[in-house]
C-alpha cells in the first residue's frame, strides 16, 4: 500500500527542525531512519499531515563515550551499538543490538528513532529502563533531560512535547561488579520479541545483591520495571532460589496482552522464565567483573 498524502520538509539543523515542528503543530512527525514510521504509514496505521526529515541534521549523527557514559545523537545508527567503542563502555548495548531487526534495518534505523517510537516490544526501551538511561529533549524552550522511567508513557507514546525532538540518549558505563543480561524470545531472528527481559545487578562484597534492576518488554503498553521483585533481591544472596522467587513475584503481577503469537497466560509464564535466566546471567557477570 501507499501512504496517505503528506507534506514533506527537510531540516538541516536542530533549530530548523524544532521550528518546523512548532509551526506545523502536533500532526507533524519526525522522520529519522524511517524503519518504524514508514511501514506504519504504508499500512495507513499512521497518517501524519507532515514529515520533518532529520536525515541531513549532521550535528545529531554522533556517538560519544565520555564522562562515564556513552551518548548517542538522534541520528546515530543502530549498528553503532555493535561497535568496539560502545562495547567497551556498555557491553549490554552491544549484546542487545544483535536482537534488533536485521543488518539492513540496523544500518538505516537510528537509536533516537527506536527510543522515540516507543514500541512496547522493542529492545532498546527495555535496556534504557534497566540502565537508568537519560533522554535529552530539544524544543522551542531549549533542552531538558528526561529519565528513562519518565520517558515511555504508553503504546507508541513518549513524554516528548509536539515540538520537541529526542536529540540525545545517554547510557551509563557499566562498572566492575555490575552484571547485566538481555534475553528475549521471538518467532524468528530479527522479529520483535514475544517477551524480552533485562537485568542489571550490582554485587556487594559479602555476596549479596546490592542493587537490582529488572525490566520487561512486550508484556504491557510500554517497557516496564519490576520494582517489587527488585526490592526482594536487594540485600538477598545471589542464589538460584532468590532469583526464582523474584521472577515468580514479577510474573504474577503481569497482565500481558494476548495475540496470534502468544496468549496472555503464555506471555506471563515466559516472562518468569526469561527473568530467571536474565538474573542468573547477570549475577555470573557481576561476580566475574561484569564482562
Amino acid at each position: 500500500m501507499k501512504p496517505a498524502s503528506f507534506d514533506y520538509y527537510r531540516a538541516t539543523t536542530v533549530k530548523e527542525a524544532v521550528g518546523l515542528l512548532d509551526r506545523l503543530g502536533p500532526e507533524a512527525k519526525v522522520l529519522a531512519g524511517g524503519q518504524s514510521l514508514l511501514p506504519l504509514m504504508k499500512l495507513r496505521l499512521a497518517r501524519p499531515a507532515a514529515l520533518v526529515d532529520l536525515g541531513r541534521v549532521t550535528e545529531l549523527a554522533y556517538v560519544r563515550a565520555t564522562d562515564g557514559r556513552v551518548a548517542f545523537g538522534a541520528l546515530a545508527r543502530l549498528d553503532e551499538l555493535l561497535s568496539d567503542r560502545v562495547r567497551s563502555v556498555c557491553p549490554m548495548l552491544a549484546e542487545t543490538a544483535r536482537h534488533i531487526g536485521h543488518t539492513t534495518i540496523r544500518h538505516w534505523g537510528t537509536v533516537g528513532g527506536s527510543l522515540a517510537h516507543a514500541d512496547p516490544a522493542a529492545e532498546l526501551p527495555v535496556v534504557a529502563l534497566a540502565l537508568d538511561a537519560e533522554m535529552v529533549a530539544t524544543g522551542p524552550g531549549g533542552q531538558r533531560v528526561i529519565p528513562a522511567r519518565d520517558f515511555f508513557v504508553t503504546y507508541l507514546t513518549t513524554s516528548l512535547g509536539p515540538a520537541e525532538i529526542l536529540s540525545e540518549a545517554r547510557f551509563p558505563a557499566l562498572r566492575p561488579g555490575t552484571g547485566w543480561s538481555f534475553v528475549e524470545l521471538a518467532r524468528r531472528a530479527g522479529d520483535f520479541a514475544i517477551v524480552a527481559a533485562a537485568a542489571v545487578l550490582d554485587a556487594a562484597p559479602d555476596g549479596a545483591v546490592a542493587r537490582a534492576r529488572i525490566t520487561l518488554g512486550a508484556v504491557a503498553d510500554r517497557a516496564i520495571r519490576c520494582p517489587e521483585a527488585e526490592r526482594m533481591l536487594e540485600g538477598a544472596p545471589g542464589t538460584a532460589r532468590a532469583f526464582e522467587a523474584a521472577a515468580t513475584t514479577a510474573a504474577a503481577s503481569l497482565d500481558p496482552p494476548g495475540d496470534v503469537h502468544g496468549s496472555s497466560e503464555y506471555r506471563r509464564h515466559l516472562a518468569g522464565v526469561l527473568i530467571r535466566r536474565a538474573l542468573g546471567q547477570a549475577w555470573q557477570r557481576a561476580t566475574a567483573g561484569g564482562r
